[in-house]
C-alpha cells in the first residue's frame, strides 16, 4: 500500500530540513526523487551525494521559483535530464523572516508572496496536466502552524501560508475527479537549521515548549511519514486534508 515504485517525485527546497527528510523518505519508499535547491550549493550537492551513497534513486535541479521565468528555466532543466513528468509534487520551499507588518517593504513582501504562494500556483499548473492525463497524481503542500496561530513576528509568512492552504483546498476539489489528490502537511515547531538560532534562546524555547502538549520540538523526520502516506495508494481517498504534525501545538 505504501510502495512508490515507478513514481517520480519533485520536492522543492529539499537540500535541507523538512524537504530533505521528505525526499529521502519518498526515495526509500521506491520513488525516483528530484532534489531541488534555489541555486547550486554545497548543501544540495551534499544531499545528492548522501542519497546516492544510500543507494537511493535521485537527480537534482537548481533554480529559483519566484517568477514564471525562473520556473520555465527549471522546467527546461527537468526536460533535459528526463524528469519532466512528475507524479508526486511536494511544495516545500518557502521564504521566512521574522518581521512584523510595519517592518516590511514592498520588495520583501513581494518576494515572500511569490515564493510561498505564486510558485505553488505555477508549479501546480506546470505538472498537473500530466497527472490528470495519466489519471494519477499527488500534490502535497507543506504549510505551517502559523496559518492557524499567526504570530506577529511571522505576519506575512503566516498570511501566505493561510492563502496556500486555501489554494490547496480549491485544487483538491478540482483535481479529485481525475485521480489527483491534493493535501497539506502542517508542521509545528520543527528543530531544523532554519529555527536553530531562535530556539537557542533558552527562555524563548521554554515559553514555546510549554504550549506543545507532546512536550518536545519536532524534527524534520516527523513530517516524512505523513508525506509517504499521502503520496501512496493508501491515501487515494484522502482529499483536501490538512494534517498537523505539531505535537498538538495547533490545538
Amino acid at each position: 500500500m505504501f510502495s512508490l515504485n515507478g513514481r517520480k517525485a519533485l520536492v522543492t527546497g529539499s537540500s535541507r530540513g523538512i524537504g530533505r527528510a521528505i525526499a529521502f523518505a519518498l526515495a526509500r519508499a521506491g520513488a525516483h526523487v528530484v532534489l531541488h535547491g534555489s541555486k547550486p550549493s554545497a548543501a544540495l550537492d551534499a544531499t545528492f551525494a548522501d542519497a546516492q551513497a544510500q543507494g537511493l534513486s535521485v537527480s537534482k535541479v537548481s533554480s529559483a521559483i519566484g517568477s514564471a521565468e525562473e520556473l520555465a528555466e527549471m522546467r527546461k532543466q527537468l526536460e533535459l535530464q528526463g524528469d519532466a513528468n512528475i507524479d508526486i509534487l511536494v511544495l516545500n520551499a518557502s521564504s521566512q523572516c521574522y518581521m512584523k507588518v510595519h517592518e516590511f517593504d514592498s520588495s520583501t513582501f513581494e518576494e515572500m508572496f511569490k515564493t510561498n504562494l505564486a510558485s505553488c500556483f505555477q508549479l501546480i499548473n506546470q505538472f498537473v496536466p500530466y497527472m490528470k492525463e495519466q489519471g494519477w497524481g499527488r500534490i502535497i503542500s507543506i504549510g505551517s502552524v502559523n496559518q492557524e496561530r499567526p504570530a506577529g513576528r511571522f505576519s506575512v509568512y503566516a498570511a501566505t501560508k493561510a492563502a496556500q492552504l486555501n489554494l490547496m483546498k480549491t485544487c483538491a476539489a478540482d483535481f479529485a475527479p481525475f485521480g489527483v489528490t491534493v493535501n497539506t502537511i502542517t508542521p509545528g515547531v520543527i528543530y531544523t537549521d532554519r529555527n536553530a538560532k531562535t530556539l537557542s534562546d533558552e527562555a524563548f524555547a521554554q515559553q514555546i515548549l510549554s504550549k506543545i502538549p507532546a512536550g518536545r520540538f519536532g524534527v524534520a523526520e516527523d513530517c516524512a511519514g505523513a508525506a509517504v502516506f499521502l503520496a501512496s495508494d493508501a491515501a487515494s481517498y484522502v482529499v483536501g486534508a490538512d494534517i498537523a504534525v505539531a505535537g498538538g501545538f495547533q490545538l
